[in-house]
């Protein structure tokens, strides 16, 4: 049976540090880390790497159950990883413990918590830009794309493929340009 811990913050500017010295005072040997958005589990590769080579018996061991997932349904996904391998979640600041039947509760509940907290502090920021486009203080990001010159080289006989490599945008942006 080995512990593996697992930290996570947001942003750039966020430090695991004490996340990671929770984990090895928990008796983590291996601790991975990253710096990516929780409220998916897409591109959180190190994440991927433990659920991968965790093994039956071995616990993942994280702070609070925010750092593994946001969405209720990714976090029962995760958990339902660590049931198909025989692994068990524990949290340091929070009584989850996957062996007992309370620490299973406790973990559904936090999760739904958890993806509330995410779905109001997304009502909050749409409800901040739209006040800031009333007062004119908001106007989204600035076009990146020359629609003009997406159509000049598709009329010109060019590809939408060709045409994004040239203009070193996505095939999806050309095909918007030119139906837009």
């Amino acid at each position: 049976m080995a512990r593996y811990g697992y930290a996570r913050v947001s942003t750039n500017d966020q430090d695991t540090a004490i996340q990671e010295e929770a984990l090895k005072s928990a008796g983590c040997d291996v601790v991975r880390t990253e710096k990516a958005s929780g409220t998916t589990t897409k591109n959180r590769r190190e994440l991927a790497t433990l659920l991968e080579f965790l093994r039956e018996q071995d616990v993942l061991v994280v702070t609070r159950i925010d750092r593994l997932a946001r969405s209720i349904g990714d976090l029962q996904q995760i958990v339902a990883t660590l049931r198909e391998k025989g692994a068990q979640l524990q949290a340091t600041e929070q009584p989850i413990d996957t062996t007992t039947a309370a620490g299973k509760a406790f973990l559904d509940m936090l999760g739904v918590f958890a993806e509330f907290e995410t779905n109001l502090r997304r009502e909050r920021q749409m409800e901040g830009i739209v006040k800031a486009k009333a007062r004119g203080a908001y106007k989204g990001r600035p076009k990146t794309i020359e629609e003009d010159e997406v159509r000049r080289l598709k009329a010109d006989g060019m590809g939408a493929s060709e045409i994004a490599r040239s203009l070193g945008i996505g095939r999806a942006s050309v095909y918007r340009a030119l139906t837009g």
